[in-house]
């Protein structure tokens, strides 16, 4: 009997209505630690969310029938499971309203599934509840703003006796504005600190990120006051930070 416990690999969901590319996606990423299971459309999703567990979904977002956005808006009604969508190269538009119902991250087809398979570990170790942060680094095990007190090793945002549902994307952008306060951080920066990764041109993700991050945090979205727009440079997050 083997004395040491295996880690459980990754169970991750593909969903997209070709099949060719659900083949490949399921035979490179099973090579590469993750369990596979694929669903050709929103009825098998849902069959496959009833039966299984899942830690990601792959998305696609051009398919007949229950289209992506509108599935990926049903998963996120729901879970709090990241999301990475697959859009056609050029269709910033759905990227960006992808964006907005809860995905996050994307990736334009075509794709090298190796670029794919570090998306997804990267999403997952952003996201895992289980990594306890280094007490090295500096950061308080809970950390107190504007009414808020967030937890970095639950990945909990509390007010009061109101618990906030962060998505993945939401809760990685606001650690980094809340270990740079009143700090100007621009798009870039914003995306290699949430997002691991560098900006391609005219990426809007992350003010799609950092709009549904005010629609939480801030009193008024509209007139917003603890996340700033700084004209020309990016964004700038105003309260104090202090250890809870």
């Amino acid at each position: 009997m083997n004395s040491i416990s295996e880690v459980p690999k990754p169970h991750i969901l593909i969903v997209d209505d070709d099949s060719e590319i659900r083949d490949l996606l399921s035979r490179f990423l099973s090579k590469h630690d993750f369990r596979i299971t694929t669903a050709k459309d929103g009825r098998e999703m849902r069959q496959a969310m009833t039966d299984w567990s899942f830690d990601l979904l792959v998305l696609d977002l051009m398919m007949p029938g229950d289209d992506g956005l509108s599935l990926c808006r049903q998963v996120r009604n729901e879970s709090a499971m990241p999301i990475i969508m697959l859009t056609a190269m050029g269709e910033e538009v759905d990227r960006i309203i992808g964006l907005e119902v809860g995905a996050d991250d994307y990736m334009a087809k075509p794709f090298n599934p190796r670029e794919l398979a570090a998306r997804i570990k990267a999403v997952l170790r952003r996201s895992s509840s289980s990594v306890v942060p280094d007490a090295g680094d500096g950061r308080p095990e809970k950390m107190m703003f504007a009414g808020f007190i967030l937890d970095p090793v639950t990945r909990t945002l509390q007010r009061g006796d109101e618990s906030i549902t962060l998505t993945a994307g939401e809760y990685d952008l606001l650690i980094a504005f809340v270990d740079h306060p009143r700090r100007v951080l621009n798009r870039d920066q914003l995306l290699d600190m949430a997002r691991g990764r560098a900006a391609i041109p005219f990426d809007r993700s992350i003010d799609v990120q950092v709009g549904r991050l005010r629609r939480k945090i801030e009193p008024d979205p509209k007139n917003p006051v603890l996340i700033k727009t700084v004209r020309g440079g990016g964004y700038m997050f105003t309260p104090e930070v202090e250890a809870a």
